[in-house]
């Protein structure tokens, strides 16, 4: 304030005039999303600088639940083929499998297979037009995870541990790098149906940290962020006033009770509901994409339309600075394939092969793919072993995934499994190592990512994860 603006002692019915108009101004700019000390300083969730200079900004996980078969999609095994109707070989480990039918005949994939690319990544004729980014992938053939059910496997894939209560992978993300945008939220899952993931919320929770870090789930379909808009009949400032004056009150309920986490987090979300009024309706409106653009997510086709408007919302979301987007395909274990999976899996390779291919070629247009690591797969595979004639059993000893962009080492494979596809035995990379990975491509070392819990340390990968340097470029 300038001298000169100072001519009288001001008196105290002003001052308390001045200063309420103060705090009202702080409330506000929390609400518009303004950049202030006041609104910014003791946000959990505002940006933080990584430890390293990673070359990813955001992660987008294209999640297929229920466990793809990676014999039948990245991992061709000729030995399979041969012993096709036969017993598992003595030479071979019995597995421990869901449904115990490890004495079940050999099952051959029925698979055409190709090599593409100048990598020459083998790709199933299930995914044709995968053939198309084969030199952007890095598939990682040696993953390994504890789960044995759907229940454990995706609760691990997604938390570490095969028990819920622990923060998930998008939320240690936030709470390492935190926001680039604080008009939307830093954590954004979208599900396929309106069927409910295994494990449901769990899977994309923070666990015993801050509930601010928690994903926040959009539905499928037109409307994805329900009551997102203020009734036609009230104006903008009557809306601006209101919220304030409820921010208010809110954070004097609150200022008592900073123990309270889901408190603090409700409160924020409040806070955050008010800023996404103004810019997520434009962000998840996809009707601002050309036709072209539409199409090239397959939109214009009724197989390709669901996931490919998951795609194109996540790099939507991406680009305005969401932090983690997670995509779940198959929500309620579709990918899940006891028995019928020529049926079950052609129809679900057929549904994703294209929005994911247009993601990938999307982001790389618009540069966007050097800055965004894209991860494809499940909670585990499947087995050599047939159930039900024409199934396949659960397999966390040995399965694929797959990451683009982002600073990955592209165009190459990472890892083997054994003659049959069963057992990871060359650069196994087991979940624990998967997350340290992801974090490592974010510039974050996976080992100073600590929240304190109880006294105790806690990291994403339970102290256990090694990040693979075959995979960082």
């Amino acid at each position: 304030m300038a001298c000169n603006s100072i001519t009288l002692p001001a008196s105290r019915r002003d001052f308390l005039l001045s200063t309420g108009s103060g705090f009202g101004a702080v409330a506000l700019s929390a609400l518009t999303g303004e950049r202030t000390l006041a609104a910014t300083s003791d946000n959990p969730a505002a940006a933080k600088i990584p430890h390293a200079l990673g070359r990813a900004k955001n992660v987008i996980f294209l999640f297929m639940e229920g466990g793809p078969s990676h014999l039948d999609l990245f991992d061709p095994k000729p030995l399979l083929q041969k012993l096709a109707g036969q017993s598992l070989p003595d030479s071979f480990e019995r597995p421990v499998t869901a449904m115990g039918e490890v004495n079940s005949p050999l099952l051959a994939s029925k698979r055409k297979w190709k090599q593409h690319g100048a990598s020459g990544l083998w790709i199933s004729d299930w995914l044709p037009n995968h053939a198309r980014i084969a030199d952007e992938l890095c598939v990682i053939r040696s993953c390994v995870s504890d789960g044995i059910n759907h229940a454990g496997g995706v609760c691990q894939m997604n938390t570490g541990l095969v028990f819920g209560g622990r923060p998930s992978l998008g939320a240690w993300v936030s709470y390492g790098l935190g926001t680039e945008n604080e008009s939307l939220p830093g954590f954004v899952v979208i599900k396929d149906t309106k069927a409910m993931v295994v494990n449901g919320a769990r899977c994309w929770g923070s666990g015993f940290m801050p509930a601010s870090y928690q994903g926040t789930l959009l539905e499928p379909g037109d409307e994805p962020i329900s009551y997102l808009n203020a009734p036609k009949d009230i104006s903008s400032d009557r809306q601006r006033n209101k919220l304030a004056f409820l921010q208010g009150l809110n954070r004097r309920h609150q200022k008592n009770r900073a123990s309270n986490t889901d408190l603090e987090a409700r409160i924020r979300s409040y806070e955050l509901a008010a800023r996404m009024q103004a810019e997520a309706p434009e962000a998840v409106d996809l009707s601002k994409e050309s036709p072209a653009i539409q199409n090239l997510y397959g939109l214009d086709q009724d197989e390709t339309k669901t996931f490919g408007r998951q795609c194109l919302m996540a790099r939507r979301l991406v680009e305005r600075g969401v932090r983690f987007v997670q995509l779940y395909h198959g929500a309620g274990s579709k990918w899940d394939s006891h028995s019928g999976m020529e049926k079950n899996h052609s129809k679900l390779c057929t549904s994703v092969d294209q929005p994911i291919v247009g993601l990938i070629t999307d982001l790389k247009a618009r540069g966007l793919l050097d800055e965004t690591l894209v991860v494809w797969g499940g909670e585990f595979g499947r087995t050599p072993m047939s159930e039900k004639g024409d199934g396949r059993d659960h397999n966390p000893t040995g399965f694929t995934m797959w990451m683009a962009g982002g600073g990955v080492k592209k165009g190459q494979v990472v890892g083997a499994t054994d003659e049959l596809g069963l057992f990871a035995v060359k650069d196994k990379l087991h979940v624990h190592d998967l997350h340290a990975t992801i974090l490592g491509l974010l510039g974050l070392d996976h080992t100073k990512v600590v929240y304190m819990h109880k006294g105790r340390p806690e990291r994403v990968d339970l102290n256990e994860g090694h990040a693979s340097h075959k995979i960082i470029g």
